[in-house]
């Protein structure tokens, strides 16, 4: 088992001010693979501090300086990677292949894609001909609580230090409890790369303690969250009263449009997308909608596709989706399953209950619902676990009003041959994301979402300038 137990604070790993262990669940066997501590106001005090005391003279750095360092960090980073990929694999359960790949190599994806930025970026402006008196400084916010979550811990770590970083602020990170190995060791990576003391801190802990220390401390300028909804509204009133900068990136409920004029493939894609990850992204396409020439063909295909989905350790080598996180998400998967069952909604591939023959573990069925209408359970929460549902609609209006009739406005998918209906659909959609055909966002896209899915943009340009403020000048 691994002792994780100390703090990185002031540039120096340290005991925590009082003893309060937590243990770390492998889910793939329910084993204990790690203890960590979790923190408490004199931690929180200490990081806060050390990065306040740390802040002027960061802040100050040439960029080139800061873009060395961060250079160094993604070198680190690439070296270790299969490291990272173990620790990752270990503490959320992502099997090692995908680890390897989609979960390691996004933070190295993000950090190099913010050295492209910051290499042109210009913090320093003239306002414009019309007043070249007048100039525009990007200054950095001060310091920062940056709170990530499990599901892609290293994604989302990235997407919030690198930025921090390179527009020279300084920060506390509080992990997820559940996750926090890869971040452990991510401190491992910027004490290696030399950061100045102060610069990061780490300090372990759940949302109600730590994460609300942070949220509501006078010393911190800004929080930038990414987890539910839910959290994201109790963090939001803390930080109220001190009136600092909050970024938000929330849930999601994504629609897949899917109208008969799709590639064949569509529908595959759909499916395997909403089941990667055990269907734990913020961005997964859980609502497919189709039209209803296609309908009975894709609820075949959708129902096929996680047949054939495999679920195993996530030790095992190979393609198939492993746990999901914890007790607690797997549990709440089954009673929304049960849910979509009560409410009348067509079970055509999965179910509660484990999969056959793994008895230990929080292995979810890759599960389908059909005759899904827009006003069940299963339609309008975030399930965050392998459910697909399935909703047919007969013109293109309609389908854009069911896609736009959410909460959420995160991410939203578009199948059709139609180049014209692409675009005409793709304005409609109310959500910060569209993705047409099987076409991924590309390096530097800003990610974020509309309504309840929060605000602000991590990524690129946007994800940067998040972490700055904005100085006019005139006179000089």
């Amino acid at each position: 088992m691994l002792d994780k137990r100390n703090f990185y604070i002031n540039g120096q790993w340290v005991a925590p001010a009082a003893a309060r262990d937590f243990d770390v669940i492998n889910p793939s066997d329910e084993s204990v693979c790690a203890v960590i501590s979790m923190g408490d106001q004199a931690d929180t005090d200490a990081a806060v501090s050390a990065a306040r005391a740390a802040f002027p003279a960061w802040a100050a750095t040439p960029k080139a300086e800061r873009i060395a360092m961060l250079t160094k960090l993604a070198d680190i980073y690439d070296a270790r990677g299969d490291e990272m990929a173990q620790a990752i694999s270990l503490e959320m359960g992502a099997p090692i292949a995908m680890a390897r790949q989609a979960q390691t190599g996004a933070g190295s994806f993000h950090i190099r894609n913010f050295l492209k930025v910051l290499e042109s970026f210009e913090f320093e402006r003239p306002l414009g001909d019309h007043a070249p008196d007048n100039h525009i400084i990007m200054e950095p916010i001060g310091v920062c609580g940056l709170i990530t979550p499990w599901n892609w811990p290293m994604n989302q770590v990235t997407l919030k230090v690198a930025p921090a970083i390179g527009a020279g602020c300084t920060m506390v990170l509080k992990p997820s409890e559940i996750a926090p190995l890869s971040s452990h060791l991510f401190a491992e990576f910027m004490d290696e790369a030399g950061f100045p003391a102060g610069v990061f801190n780490l300090v372990n802990g759940d949302g109600v303690g730590v994460g609300t220390q942070l949220s509501g401390h006078t010393e911190v300028d800004m929080i930038s969250f990414t987890g539910s909804t839910r959290a994201g509204t109790a963090i939001t009133q803390n930080a109220a009263p001190t009136v600092k900068r909050v970024s938000l990136e929330l849930g999601g409920k994504g629609a897949n449009l899917i109208f008969a004029d799709a590639d064949e493939k569509a529908v595959v894609r759909g499916a395997r997308h909403c089941f990667n990850n055990s269907g734990q992204s913020c961005n997964a396409p859980t609502r497919m909608l189709v039209e209803r020439s296609y309908y009975d063909e894709a609820v075949r295909i959708a129902a096929e596709t996680a047949a054939k989905t495999a679920v195993d350790n996530a030790a095992s080598d190979g393609r198939h989706i492993g746990p999901v996180v914890s007790e607690l998400q797997y549990n709440k998967i089954q009673t929304l399953i049960q849910k979509g069952i009560d409410e009348g909604a067509r079970l055509v591939a999965g179910g509660t209950g484990r999969p056959e023959g793994l008895d230990k573990g929080y292995y979810v069925q890759p599960t389908v619902f059909a005759d899904v209408n827009n006003d069940m359970t299963v339609a309008r929460e975030e399930i965050f676990g392998p459910v697909l549902s399935i909703i047919p609609f007969d013109t293109e209006e309609e389908a854009v009003a069911i896609a736009n009739d959410t909460a959420y406005g995160l991410t939203n998918y578009l199948q059709t041959g139609d180049a014209d209906r692409a675009g005409r659909v793709a304005r409609q959609l109310r959500s910060g994301m569209v993705e047409v055909n099987g076409k991924s966002l590309g390096a530097c896209s800003p990610f974020g979402g509309y309504k309840q899915s929060g605000n602000g943009r991590e990524g690129g340009v946007w994800g940067l300038e998040d972490f700055l403020e904005v100085k006019a000048v005139a006179g000089i």
